[in-house]
């Protein structure tokens, strides 16, 4: 059995889905698990529901009608029959979210996310799975949340890989194509949880390890798995072949292509990764596996914008050993900080991190007790693997330099 993951890209419109039965048409679809994300923008969409739902009520209609009429204008654009049930699986959906939000009694606003912004992938796969019904590609549309089990981390859930396992081989069929959605699991309770921001990668990873599928291919709109993103830098190259390794050291730095948790579990079982372009899927593409490092052997650069950079360090300019950074690691735990780069010397402790949960304010104020902290908001993190030297005097240019850092392979530069 294979696996296919399309992106949020590849189903941002009416013509988006279409191609998806061009591609299928083209590259085949016997045995195969598809894993759909929600349409183009629509998890940022539906982030607006869930916000407003907690801070400004009284917007709320404004943002579900976008929703809404963002995904009407795609279906109405694909079927002409009306009475399609299509129209009221959508919704009974839309129906759902408003039923939830009047009876919700929760105010943890991680849980509400996840039963809101979950809305985004249902609607996107019920589209695309009676599109390809009438387009004579039979499927079958499962929920994915009867096959990925988590814990109830909401936002960040953990796979329980035993029950996953045990659930997947049990409700999937190799003989039958599936469409399921991306992003989104349950935990023991039946509550849905989400698996992260930009998670689909993960969970398409999740149905190749479970199924010990022949490989995964991510569909995307670019080429393959490019040197730098385009969007930061002129020149790109395509890397043709990248080891498990060497992807998991791009994903970790925060390469946008790969899901960082969607490599391990490919790697475990020696499952290929395939990263092509659902305008030209008969190219090539990138190749992700046992094999050569890095074809061509070239810097690949990864930027992170928006970052936060802290400079700790004690009140009374005491050496930061041991026991204060432990505390800070605590703190950043409990603030659900995600770290990207970490240095200390004697007595200053200096930290670049990203701030997924708005609790930045907290942790400054709670830090401030025991610490002298300085903060710079908005700095990017650069990091490039197997630099030259001419990469770094580029990058230092036009930019303050808050922060640089060597290993063998790889440079990390935080710039103002």
């Amino acid at each position: 059995m294979k696996v296919f993951k399309f992106g949020g890209a590849s189903v941002k419109d009416a013509n988006g889905v279409k191609n998806i039965v061009t591609v299928l048409n083209e590259v085949g679809y016997q045995d195969l698990l598809i894993v759909v994300s929600a349409m183009g923008k629509m998890t940022n969409a539906f982030e607006k529901i869930a916000d407003a739902y907690f801070l400004k009520k009284d917007e709320l209609p404004v943002f579900i009608k976008e929703v809404r009429d963002y995904h009407y204008s795609i279906v109405n654009e694909l079927f002409e029959n009306k009475e399609h049930k299509v129209f009221s699986e959508i919704e009974y959906l839309f129906i759902g979210l408003t039923g939830f939000m009047i009876q919700n009694k929760a105010t943890d606003y991680n849980f509400v996310y996840d039963q809101i912004v979950s809305i985004a992938e249902l609607i996107s796969t019920k589209i695309v799975s009676c599109y390809l019904n009438d387009s004579a590609i039979e499927n079958t549309w499962i929920d994915v949340r009867e096959c990925i089990k988590t814990n109830s981390n909401y936002r960040d859930a953990k796979v329980d890989w035993k029950l996953t396992e045990k659930s997947i081989v049990t409700k999937i069929n190799p003989r039958i194509l599936y469409i399921t959605q991306g992003f989104i699991a349950s935990n023991e309770s039946g509550n849905t949880t989400t698996l992260g921001r930009e998670g689909s990668d993960y969970s398409a990873g999740i149905f190749a390890y479970c199924l010990n599928a022949d490989s995964l291919t991510i569909w995307k709109d670019v080429e393959g798995v490019l040197n730098a993103d385009p969007r930061y830098f002129q020149e790109t190259q395509l890397l043709e072949q990248i080891s498990y390794t060497e992807a998991i050291e791009l994903a970790f730095y925060g390469a946008s292509v790969i899901h960082p948790k969607t490599l391990q579990p490919l790697q475990n079982k020696g499952i290929p990764l395939l990263v092509k372009s659902f305008l030209n899927p008969k190219k090539k593409g990138t190749h992700v596996s046992d094999g050569k490092k890095l074809v061509p052997e070239t810097p690949c650069f990864i930027v992170k914008k928006n970052q936060l950079f802290l400079s700790i360090s004690a009140l009374d300019f005491s050496f930061v050993v041991e026991h204060n950074i432990s505390e800070i690691f605590n703190l950043f735990h409990q603030y659900k900080m995600k770290v990207n780069l970490i240095q200390n010397s004697a007595i200053s402790f200096s930290i670049c991190l990203e701030d997924n949960f708005n609790l930045i304010k907290n942790l400054l104020a709670e830090l401030s007790n025991k610490y002298k902290v300085v903060c710079f908001e908005k700095v990017s993190l650069f990091t490039v693997r197997h630099f030259q030297n001419k990469n770094i005097e580029e990058l230092e240019k036009n930019n303050k330099v808050l922060l640089k850092q060597f290993t063998q392979e790889t440079v990390q530069i935080v710039v103002q």
